[in-house]
């Protein structure tokens, strides 16, 4: 079977009733655990961005709370974990202000919980893959909004 593209999912959806979709949507949700999320955020949270935002920094407290620092392997594991989450929450919003924001409380996170991103090379590398991606997506928004990011950046001893 050969996937159809979203042009033309599109146009498939279009001609569709209201019932057809409801149906179509729900058989999605059934099948993969990140498709209900996705459908979750669209339909309770979207239209709460900020709401959606605290509840996940909430979240990320957490698991960073749950993080076993008896060891660099563990506190690894950990953080990939963590991010793999952050990432698919981020894919959720697809909103660059949540995005940045997100990040920059991931790294807020682990300065407060004393992660040694130094004494790993994997974890320094965590550390600037997530700073390299805030600077890509600070280009894309209005330039008072990364104003207010950097100062957020400032704020927690990260300076550009």
């Amino acid at each position: 079977m050969q996937t159809a593209t979203i042009h033309q999912l599109k146009q498939e959806l279009s001609t569709l009733d209201h019932k057809m979709l409801l149906t179509i949507c729900l058989r999605l949700a059934r099948f993969k655990k990140e498709n209900k999320e996705l459908l979750t955020y669209l339909l309770f949270e979207s239209g709460q961005e900020e709401h959606f935002r605290s509840t996940i920094k909430n979240e990320l407290e957490d698991s960073f709370q749950q993080i076993n620092k008896s060891n660099i392997y563990l506190i690894k594991k950990s953080l990939r974990k963590i991010l793999r989450f952050l990432d698919k929450v981020i894919r959720f919003s697809g909103k660059k202000e949540t995005e940045i924001e997100l990040r920059i409380y991931f790294l807020q996170m682990l300065k407060e919980h004393k992660i040694p991103t130094r004494r790993s090379r994997v974890l320094g590398n965590m550390y600037e893959g997530q700073l390299k991606k805030i600077k890509a997506s600070m280009e894309k928004i209005h330039e008072d909004l990364q104003y207010d990011f950097k100062l957020m950046l400032e704020e927690i001893g990260i300076h550009e």
